[in-house]
């Protein structure tokens, strides 16, 4: 684990952020991709009463992010959002890599989070360690490395 005073648990608005990133990032991906794989159909199947347009759809809008999720959690200790800003999701004892029975967890408690009208979600924001239901039911935390940098001036110039 992480010194301690070099790491604080990460808080709902910055978490938020990391989400905004990671869903600007999804869509970009599957957008190329379904739409290399159905062209204009991905983008035009409006008056089709399907809820999918084959196999390539399913497995890139349902199965590729539940995998893909847990495979970062587990690999990088969060997803490119969480990277990105600095966050790592640890368990929340060791202050380890999350287990695969963690990660799965997990991801299973933010649909038990977001069912009460996103509660679980907004928890972050009054939890004194900032766990969501999510993180609770997991045994996870979200942490931060505070980064202090000595301000360096140049040579102290005469101005006048």
């Amino acid at each position: 684990m992480e010194d301690s005073q070099d790491t604080e648990y990460a808080g709902f608005w910055i978490r938020c952020g990391a989400a905004l990133i990671d869903t600007l990032l999804f869509a970009v991906v599957i957008s190329i991709s379904m739409t290399l794989i159905y062209s204009d159909a991905y983008w035009f199947n409006f008056s089709s009463n399907e809820t999918t347009l084959g196999f390539w759809d399913f497995i890139l809008t349902q199965v590729a992010p539940i995998v893909g999720t847990v495979w970062f959690w587990r690999r990088f200790m969060g997803t490119p959002g969480k990277i990105i800003l600095g966050l790592k999701i640890v368990d929340v004892d060791t202050g380890g890599k999350l287990s695969i029975g963690q990660a799965i967890g997990r991801y299973v408690g933010y649909i038990i989070a977001v069912l009460p009208l996103c509660l679980g979600i907004f928890w972050v924001g009054i939890d004194k360690r900032k766990q969501g239901w999510h993180d609770k039911l997991a045994g996870t935390v979200v942490i931060r490395t505070r980064v202090t940098e000595a301000v360096n001036f140049k040579s102290n110039e005469n101005i006048s």
